[in-house]
């Protein structure tokens, strides 16, 4: 029967490792984030979100010549209907007719890609959110659609309607790239990737460097030890081992 084998690991001497090669995880995390911040500084273009919301208004319903009142809780909160009016706020339709009033230079799939919307804590209020890399833009688009989407709601759903509870502002501050989390990031990422490498050689690195190793690895007696002569000051070690076969050698 074939033996596995086994591979120990000794985290000492790993920690050692990276500890003896801090200076390289220090100066690696470093560059990373100077990299990091230099590419969400210079690099990425600032993207800014103008937001508008809009509260749905369901008060009552009409089937037909009968009318009649329509609560939150018969339609399963708020939340469901909100979410419904979204649905249509991302159609085809709502969004073509934005892009050809406001003569956008955009496709369908480019501004549906700009526009994102969300109840707000699952009230009556939802947000309608557009991401440009142009401030004023993006405000123009979220008040284009707040004033267009009540009307296709109203051609849809018959009986509910939505309301502007406020247009959007103009974005004064670019709500991307974060350039702190982006420095952050490849600080961690150079300092993981440094620790990587150390590692992988100190596990790769087969030499013994010293003859503690061996006493306590082996069950072998040392006969010499080579003088590191890098070091004048370094004194010969002896060990019992040594000495047991000496006096050996002597009775012989």
């Amino acid at each position: 029967m074939k033996k596995s084998e086994y591979y120990e690991l000794d985290l000492l001497r790993l920690l050692g490792a990276l500890w003896h090669r801090f200076w390289a995880i220090l100066l690696s995390g470093l560059l990373l984030s100077g990299a990091g911040f230099a590419i969400s500084s210079y690099v990425l273009l600032p993207k800014y979100e103008a937001e508008a919301l809009m509260y749905v208004n369901n008060t009552s319903s009409s089937l037909g010549s009968t009318s009649f009142s329509i609560s939150s809780s018969e339609l399963t909160a708020a939340q469901s209907l909100a979410d419904t009016y979204i649905i249509i706020l991302k159609t085809r339709a709502t969004l073509n007719e934005v892009i050809e009033k406001e003569n956008l230079d955009y496709t369908y799939e480019e501004l549906s890609e700009m526009v994102s919307s969300e109840t707000v804590n699952s009230t009556e209020v939802f947000s309608i959110r557009v991401t440009s890399n142009d401030p004023q833009e993006a405000m123009q688009i979220a008040n284009a659609i707040a004033k267009i989407l009540p009307q296709k709601i109203s051609n849809v759903v018959d009986g509910s309607s939505v309301r502007v509870v406020d247009y959007a502002a103009l974005p004064e501050e670019a709500v991307s790239p974060n350039v702190i989390k982006y420095t952050a990031l490849g600080f961690l990422v150079g300092a993981i990737l440094a620790c990587g490498i150390i590692v992988i050689f100190a596990l790769m690195d087969t030499l013994i460097h010293e003859e503690a190793y061996l006493i306590e690895t082996y069950p072998y007696p040392i006969l010499a030890v080579i003088p590191d002569h890098a070091k004048p000051n370094q004194t010969p070690t002896y060990h019992r081992a040594n000495r047991n076969v000496s006096k050996a050698e002597e009775s012989v």
